[in-house]
């Protein structure tokens, strides 16, 4: 595996594949990995020849009173797994090497519509950090494919808008959300729970499924769907930031007519945000 730190040096080994004729696979993460992120280079090596992988913290989807400073850094165990999972490139740049002019300077995109709500109405700028940067990414790599975690969903609809509306040539795949066996999401902000928080959480997956199978049964009562499932998780301990039922492809709020819903939804646990959701067909 190639570890690789400057544009230079990854533009010319991507040049070089395509001189070859070989497909790129495309994996953007912030680091700090676990088997979901593992589970999105496996899917990335079933679709092209070669897998890039970056690792990089983006200040600019962070918020000022967010976990940029304490977001958790462990280069050294993320270069070992990647390595041990056959990947090619694992992409490494300084922020001074993304955002040469800094923040202020930066040039930016923004994806309106799914940008709004959920998580874009809680963390303002959040998704234009997002959309900026991978678009950056998605320019130095110039993958065929990237793949993403359907646990941050609107994060991946947020990017599926954007490729489209900007004729970007890549597809980009969604790929299932990986649980513990107790139903929690894996994510990076686990690693800031205890043992027991961690099985508090799960009050969160939970809400989810029981209001998922009221959907399967008929209920289209979303504004009692919804407010059921703020009161379960104020009672397992959790304070709700949202619970909203949605369309799922425009994340526009779900009608009596819809059959194809994502339930999403977010939560804390002490200073801890958890965000998760669940896809239903009916």
């Amino acid at each position: 595996m190639q570890s690789i730190t400057e544009i230079k040096s990854l533009r010319s080994q991507i040049k070089a594949w395509r001189q070859a004729g070989l497909s790129v696979a495309f994996v953007p993460t912030m680091g700090n990995l676990h088997r979901g992120h593992f589970s999105l280079v496996e899917k990335a090596k079933t679709l092209a020849d070669k897998v890039v992988v970056s690792i990089f913290v983006n200040p600019m989807q962070f918020g000022a009173n967010e976990d940029l400073d304490n977001y958790p850094r462990t280069l050294s165990e993320d270069k070992q797994g990647l390595a041990e999972l056959g990947t090619d490139i694992v992409f490494t740049p300084s922020v001074s090497t993304i955002y040469p002019n800094g923040l202020g300077e930066q040039s930016f995109v923004d994806v309106p519509g799914v940008s709004l709500g959920y998580c874009g109405g809680s963390r303002p700028g959040h998704f234009k950090g997002v959309a900026t940067v991978v678009t950056k990414l998605f320019n130095l790599v110039q993958p065929d494919y990237a793949c993403f975690g359907e646990k941050d969903f609107q994060q991946l609809q947020v990017i599926k808008t954007m490729a489209r509306d900007l004729s970007m040539p890549v597809e980009i795949i969604g790929v299932p959300t990986m649980r513990e066996v107790s139903g929690l999401a894996m994510s990076s902000r686990n690693g800031y729970l205890s043992a027991e928080q961690k099985t508090t959480a799960t009050a969160l997956f939970k809400a989810l499924g029981q209001c998922a199978e009221q959907l399967k049964q008929g209920n289209k009562d979303f504004t009692s769907l919804k407010a059921h499932a703020k009161q379960s998780l104020e009672q397992a301990g959790l304070k709700p930031d949202y619970f909203e039922i949605a369309q799922r492809d425009t994340l526009k709020t779900a009608t009596l007519d819809d059959n194809h819903f994502v339930i999403l939804a977010a939560a804390f646990l002490g200073s801890v945000r958890l965000i998760d959701n669940m896809q239903v067909d009916i």
